[in-house]
């Protein structure tokens, strides 16, 4: 029976959106409030300013009336005295008088010019009249006339130092303007500067600059008692003055409102801002908080998967020796489990007996404070099985910089162990592989010398059997020194041989490496035969020159004498292309420095700097049929006696082979 496939609840899903949610709601709100919060003092600044700006507009307004108000006043003046100008003209007291009483009531008239029918200047007052019109002025005639109203001319004479005016053009008709003759005209020209400084009130100045501007946007007049506008809240309003285009434009001297008007405002988001960047703090300290457990939680997985795949034991103790952490390579070293080693003091049960007074040693060391940061030792399986170790022994130090135990980590060096004793036996198998290789070139030399000890022997045996015999057929005495002479000379010949043949056997038997006392002289001697064998058959002259007093050194005989006789045997080789008369091997031997040093000198071809680089590298030879194993195996020797083989050129052609032995202190000096 098959069951319908139905989803299971996710759990981790829902509650990573819960946990969304949670941040979601707080996150809308300080965001709505943030919203809230700049819109309140923006929208008041757009209030502030959409208000100055209506004010500035409504201002601008009054003031423009305010100046054709004045303007138009004075229109009616002049036309109730062009009306009397051409019905009754007035005496021309009455007129001045008149006329001064127009500039009484506006002071920004600065001339007025009553001009007759055909152009000439019948009365003025104020500013001398032009001897013409100007151009402007000409300009509003030529329209006043056939429409027989008056009209202002464009602004002129405006410069950077002073401003500009304006004229007004009334012509004068008889009857009322019913007759179409043109009975004369009036003029009256305006200070524009003067105009803005009387019409325009002081508190408007104070926060606005004024300008009249004419149809090419030039400034004729400019009023800025509370300095120049800011460009930020500004209006243009058009004079309503026939005939000519007169620009009042407003600038005011206040900027832009600030985003905080006042102290409640600014405290209000003060208060706001230090609630908003609590919450973003304690966000942030709760997401680091998360992120470093979301980290520590990773950290602890990485950290047990790396451990558990560690080849190396690591062990954590207090300081009392109670062992606090131990991981899988550890348990499986010693062969026991989790359980069974934490919280276990000393004895351990992984301590093998042979070893346990140096575990009581080092653990009464741990309880001191000190300790070995590096050891050997062997650990035991409950099998019974040994296990040697190589132990690594760090302080413990907590986060505030207190030792609160030791750290160890523990490499199981058995396979090291077992390396080093195959190497052992294969640097053994070599040395012996070379002796023999030694013994198989020496052979035939061997065979030749030996020839002649035993060819010697017999001929004094048989000598003295001779002198045996004829004494015993003549009946004669036997001559006792004749016959003691003989043998005498077959027993020195048996020396000999014997000799030969136990330095060969001592130079080829297998033993192990055994350290005595030895002196430099009882090596030299116990390879000089074969040397001599070897040097005889080359036709190179041995000699040897060994101080009368030495100190003994702590080293193999036989190890020695092989190093010895490998150096020997190179040298002799090396003078193969050397004259005859040339060819002389010397071995020196001196102290220095603590030190027994033995030289072995040749005059042979001496050693190349290309071939010197790799001279005691293994396998590496310059001979035809050479192993590359002899030098290699000498400087082994040596440094397993904590000394040093060195070369060096000889001053009189050749090689200089020395090698140096630490010396006995407390030793005697020998020869």
């Amino acid at each position: 029976m098959k069951f319908p496939f139905t989803q299971q609840p996710d759990p981790l899903g829902a509650t990573e959106r819960a946990r969304s949610w949670r941040w979601l709601v707080p996150v809308l709100l300080v965001l709505l409030f943030l919203a809230v919060l700049i819109w309140l003092p923006w929208q008041a600044r757009q209030m502030e300013a959409t208000e100055r700006q209506e004010q500035l507009i409504a201002d601008t307004l009054w003031v423009e009336q305010t100046l054709r108000f004045e303007l138009a006043r004075s229109e009616e003046a002049l036309a109730g005295l062009g009306t009397d100008l051409v019905t009754r003209p007035p005496s021309p007291q009455v007129l001045q008088a008149r006329f001064q009483q127009m500039f009484n009531n506006g002071h920004e008239l600065v001339r007025i010019v009553w001009y007759g029918p055909d152009g000439d200047v019948l009365a003025s007052h104020g500013l001398e009249p032009p001897a013409a019109l100007p151009a402007p002025t000409r300009l509003a005639a030529s329209v006043a006339v056939p429409s027989r109203r008056g009209r202002y001319g464009e602004a002129y004479g405006a410069t950077p130092a002073t401003s500009g005016l304006i004229d007004y053009y009334l012509p004068l008709y008889a009857n009322g303007g019913s007759s179409k003759t043109l009975a004369g005209s009036l003029v009256a020209t305006y200070s524009l500067q003067v105009l803005l400084d009387e019409t325009v009130p002081w508190w408007f100045a104070q926060d606005n600059a004024l300008t009249l501007l004419d149809r090419d946007e030039r400034p004729v007049a400019r009023r800025a008692a509370g300095g120049p506008g800011r460009g930020v809240y500004t209006h243009r309003r058009e004079l309503d003055l026939p005939g000519a285009l007169v620009v009042l434009s407003t600038d005011s001297v206040k900027g832009a409102p600030k985003l905080l008007p006042n102290l409640l405002v600014g405290s209000v988001i003060v208060l706001a801002l230090g609630l908003v960047l609590s919450l973003a703090s304690l966000w942030r300290h709760i997401s680091r908080t998360l992120a470093a457990e979301r980290a520590l939680r990773q950290q602890m997985a990485f950290r047990t998967a790396m451990e558990n795949s560690l080849i190396t034991g690591l062990r954590a103790r207090d300081l009392e020796g109670r062992v606090t952490y131990v991981n899988r390579a550890f348990c499986e070293i010693v062969g026991l489990p989790l359980e069974e080693l934490v919280g276990k003091k000393p004895p351990m049960p992984y301590w093998a007996p042979e070893v346990m007074l140096e575990y009581e040693e080092r653990f009464r060391g741990v309880l001191a404070g000190t300790i070995t940061p590096q050891f050997e030792t062997v650990f035991q399986r409950p099998d019974g099985t040994r296990v040697p170790v190589l132990v690594y022994e760090a302080p413990l130090v907590d986060a505030d910089g207190r030792q609160t135990g030791w750290m160890s980590s523990v490499q199981d060096i058995t396979d090291r162990k077992r390396a080093e004793e195959l190497n052992r036996q294969q640097q053994e198998k070599l040395e012996t592989s070379a002796r023999l290789a030694t013994m198989g070139e020496m052979s035939s030399m061997l065979a030749h010398e030996l020839n002649q000890p035993l060819a010697a022997i017999s001929s004094y045996t048989a000598g003295a059997l001779n002198v045996l015999e004829r004494t015993n057929q003549a009946g004669e005495p036997v001559n006792a020194g004749m016959l003691r002479h003989a043998l005498e000379q077959a027993r020195q010949q048996a020396q000999r041989a014997g000799q030969i043949i136990r330095s060969i056997h001592e130079f080829v038997k297998k033993r192990e490496p055994r350290r005595e006392p030895v002196t430099i002289r009882s090596v030299v001697d116990g390879v000089r035969a074969l040397v001599e064998l070897q040097a005889r058959q080359a036709g190179v002259t041995l000699r040897v020159e060994l101080p009368s007093l030495l100190p003994q050194v702590e080293a193999d005989r036989v190890m020695l004498e092989q190093v010895l006789l490998n150096l020997t045997r190179n040298a002799i080789e090396a003078m193969h292309d050397t004259a005859p008369d040339q060819r002389l091997l010397r071995i020196a031997a001196f102290q220095e420095d603590g030190k027994v040093a033995v030289s072995v000198i040749d005059r042979g071809h001496g050693i190349a700097p290309e071939v010197a680089a790799g001279l005691f590298s293994p396998f590496y030879s310059t001979k035809a049929e050479g192993m590359g194993m002899g030098l290699s195996i000498c400087r082994t020797a040596i440094e397993f006696h904590g000394g040093t083989l060195t070369h060096a050129p000889n001053p009189e052609g050749g090689t200089i082979f020395t090698f140096a032995l630490p010396a006995q202190a407390a030793s005697r000096a020998l020869g």
